[in-house]
Parts: structure tokens; sequence; C-alpha cells
């Protein structure tokens, strides 16, 4: 494995299980077996590490998402707010295809650029896969014309609320219903339960 692949690995991991401000470059040079130069030489800073760890996953789920969303902004029937929500599902589950256990993972790294004020990682996204938050909204809107922009923009801000806090606590989520109700569920049924919910909060009446 090369360098910049150790790196990222180990930011990966870290950045997943501690969060971006609870993890040094220190315990990523430690744990990826390299020195903090060969860091700087590829990345030239925390913050580039951070975009270059989010990159790999948008790389690969960004052209899937979009291409499942645009069906559902080009079908000729009206599409339920389910169905949006629906397009993400194998997308966010095909990420398991590409790294192991790739969606979880994905989605805790998302979750950690919200609860982490991480507000350059959210530009940085919006601005390199705007084709994704545009297809989104259309979606959206051709769902449920009435909304205006900024109830748009309030009801997905709730949508991202859910959505992170949920796949952060996954882990505890999953424990949770095998304890309690004798239910063995993986975050493709997490990602299945939530979908609903989060459809039925944006398709509340105005």
């Amino acid at each position: 494995m090369s360098t910049k692949n150790k790196i990222l690995d180990a930011a990966e991991s870290l950045f997943a299980d501690k969060g971006f401000n609870g993890t040094s470059l220190r315990e990523i040079t430690s744990l990826a077996e390299v020195n903090l130069a060969a860091v700087n030489y590829h990345f030239g800073s925390k913050k580039e590490l951070i975009k270059a760890v989010m990159s790999r996953y948008m790389n690969e789920l960004s052209p899937n998402l979009q291409a499942s969303l645009l069906v559902i902004c080009q079908q000729e029937t009206k599409p339920s707010l389910n169905e949006v929500f629906s397009a993400f599902i194998d997308p966010l589950l095909s990420l398991n295809v590409f790294r192991e256990n790739g969606t979880s993972n994905f989605l805790q790294l998302l979750g950690r650029g919200y609860t982490d004020s991480q507000g350059f990682l959210r530009w940085f996204l919006t601005t390199q896969y705007p084709e994704v938050i545009t297809n989104f909204v259309t979606a959206v809107q051709r769902a449920y014309p009435e909304l205006s922009a900024e109830d748009i923009f309030w009801r997905l801000h709730f949508t991202m609320g859910t959505v992170i806090f949920t796949m952060s606590s996954s882990d505890a989520l999953m424990d949770i219903a095998k304890n309690d109700f004798e239910q063995d569920v993986d975050i493709s049924d997490v990602i299945r339960k939530v979908i609903p919910f989060v459809a039925a909060g944006v398709g509340a009446p105005l």
C-alpha cells in the first residue's frame, strides 16, 4: 500500500471514531506508521487531509447518486418524497463494495463534519459536488411543488440533523434493537427505517 493510502486509511478510521477535532496528526502518523513530513508532503495540512478522506468517498458516491436522483427528476409521474429519499439507498449501500463498512464509515464522517463544526468541509462538499444538491432539491420540488425555497432549506436542514444523529448513533441503535427487541439490524436496515420518517417530515403540511 502506498504511503498516501496508508495516511488516508488511518485518518479515516480515527476521524470516524474520534471526530475531526478530536484526532491529532500525531495520532494519524502513529497509526499509519509514517512521519509528519509525509502528511505535509501528500496533503499539506489537516484540512486538506480531511477533504481528501471525504473526496475518496464522494468521488465514488456522487456519480451513482446523481444518476439515481436524475431518474426521479425525469420520470413522467410526480414522485413521492419516499421515492426521492429512497434514491439514496443503493448509492449509499454501494459504498460497502467500495470499502469495507464504507456506508457506515462515510455517514459517520459526514456527521462529524456537522457535529465538529467543520464549516469548510460543508462548503467544500457543496461546491465540489453541486449536481447532487441540485438534483436532490429538484426532486423534492417535483414531489412537493408547494414548498418555497425557504421551506426546503429548513426541512432539509432538519432532515440532515435527523440523519446525522441517527447515523452517528447507528452502532448503539443496532445494539438496542438486538438487546431490547431481539432484532438483528444492519446499516441498510437503519437507512430504510429512517427514510419514511424524514420523508414524512419534509412532506408535512404547510
